[in-house]
């Protein structure tokens, strides 16, 4: 955070939804909502599938570490989102802003290795279920899920403390939801053009890498499930993928139209209704798709709850 020193800039404000001052104090009670929804979502699938033993597979535990990503990547956004909606001048210092783009950009980046990793996990469960215990034993589970981690740390720590090397000699207004990079550096007083090269390049290692091998991991799925004798499990598995396919492309489609193009032809309200797409539905629809749907994790959460019944009977 050195380009602290070479800046003018003390803080910043974020102008939000601001444009729609009529609307804002709507938006406040219905992201607020979602925001608690979001988190009462993801905690019941940490919770259950930490203290049931049955779900100790490869398939449950990425599913928790994506839990701990939204759980992360919500938390990161919402709590200022919601101040700025309740705020007529809402300011962030400069290094709150450093720490709310490095976690945005470590929890997206993880999202996008996370989500990879669970379609081979798919791919190898329904496409080689013989072998499958040996593809992914919880070996190669613990090897994916650091990577994915470490991959998102690294790309974090260096374009982070990058976009903050430049200068910010004012305006300090920042026309986004949050400390965004593309919105952040729309006030860079630099040449950033060097930094736009990188910032394209990783996106596509870091979004449209992962997304192509997604795609074509439940290609092969799909192709299996057609070779499938049981029109029931066929359709089974058909409601599955669309159901992953959905929130990925939610996901990687809006993040990849931000991240892509930092000075793009979008406008800035159609950058933040995007934003919110990934930011906002994504979390809270991920444990919908992934785990109210699931038959195993149903049956965990009445497992528990009756558990919970008879102790307080007892």
């Amino acid at each position: 955070m050195s380009g602290q020193n070479d800046s003018f800039v003390a803080e910043f404000i974020l102008l939000g939804f601001s444009n729609y001052p009529e609307l804002q104090g709507q938006m406040f009670w219905a992201f607020l909502v979602i925001y608690l929804v979001t988190l009462m979502g993801n905690a019941l699938i940490m919770s259950v599938i930490f203290l049931d033993q049955s779900l100790h597979i490869p398939m449950y535990l990425f599913l928790q570490n994506l839990s701990v990503v939204e759980t992360g990547f919500s938390t990161t956004i919402m709590p200022e989102m919601l101040v700025v909606l309740n705020t007529k001048k809402a300011t962030i210092s400069f290094g709150g802003c450093f720490a709310q783009m490095y976690f945005i950009l470590l929890f997206g980046g993880t999202e996008c290795f996370l989500l990879g990793a669970m379609a081979y996990d798919r791919f190898a469960a329904i496409c080689h279920p013989l072998s499958y215990p040996v593809i992914m034993n919880k070996r190669v589970f613990v090897k994916l899920a650091m990577f994915s981690w470490f991959s998102g740390t690294m790309m974090t720590t260096l374009q982070t403390t990058w976009v903050f090397s430049f200068p910010y000699c004012g305006p300090n207004e920042i026309n986004h939801i949050s400390c965004e990079t593309p919105a952040v550096l729309e006030l860079a007083c630099a040449d950033i053009f060097f930094f736009e090269i990188y910032a394209f390049t990783g996106t596509i290692l870091i979004i449209l890498t992962p997304f192509i091998l997604i795609l074509l991991s439940y290609i092969r799925i799909l192709f299996t499930i057609l070779k499938m004798p049981a029109s029931t499990g066929r359709q089974k598995a058909f409601s599955t993928c669309a159901s992953h396919l959905t929130s990925v492309t939610l996901f990687y489609g809006t993040a990849s139209m931000t991240y892509l193009q930092p000075k793009s032809r979008y406008s800035p309200d159609t950058k933040k209704l995007m934003s919110l797409a990934y930011s906002l539905l994504t979390p809270l629809l991920n444990p919908l798709i992934y785990s109210l749907r699931n038959k195993e994790m149903k049956r965990a959460v009445m497992k528990l709850w009756e558990r919970k019944v008879v102790f307080n009977i007892t």
